[in-house]
């Protein structure tokens, strides 16, 4: 590989994946996440009132994890920022279909439903924050 594209191109690609590989922490701090919603507020507000939140404190833990990756690992430029971001995106929506549909059991129209902004459903922030943060922060911290 390294003949063929070259050193800069081969370290690139590791560190593509390590940040492909990072996303697995995301899956457990949005279970967390869930289960501090179920286990506490969600028990006193409405469902939806309860998603809405969720959907904050998800934003809120997903941006100090990436922060502290970009931190700690840097990314190498501002293209490398927008492929994690995508990537990130693309292993989030994949994740919850095939869980929520062949784990959980949702029907195709609840899974679908979670992207009805018109009815207050705001998971989509979530999705957006995903793929726009890891270029956020290589802004912020070069």
């Amino acid at each position: 590989m390294l003949a063929i594209f070259g050193e800069r191109h081969t370290m690139l690609s590791l560190s593509l994946w390590r940040y492909i590989l990072a996303w697995i922490p995301m899956v457990v701090l949005a279970i967390i996440n869930a289960m501090i919603r179920e286990a506490t507020y969600g028990r006193y507000v409405s469902e939806l009132r309860a998603h809405q939140i969720s959907t904050a404190t998800g934003v809120l833990l997903f941006g100090l994890y990436i922060w502290g990756l970009m931190s700690l690992w840097g990314i190498e430029s501002p293209k490398q920022a927008i492929a994690v971001g995508l990537i990130w995106l693309g292993l989030t929506v994949t994740f919850e279909f095939i869980f929520g549909r062949y784990v959980v059991g949702h029907s195709w129209n609840q899974l679908l439903g979670d992207y009805n902004i018109l009815a207050g459903r705001v998971w989509i922030v979530v999705l957006i924050w995903i793929a726009i943060a890891p270029l956020l922060f290589y802004r912020f911290l070069e």
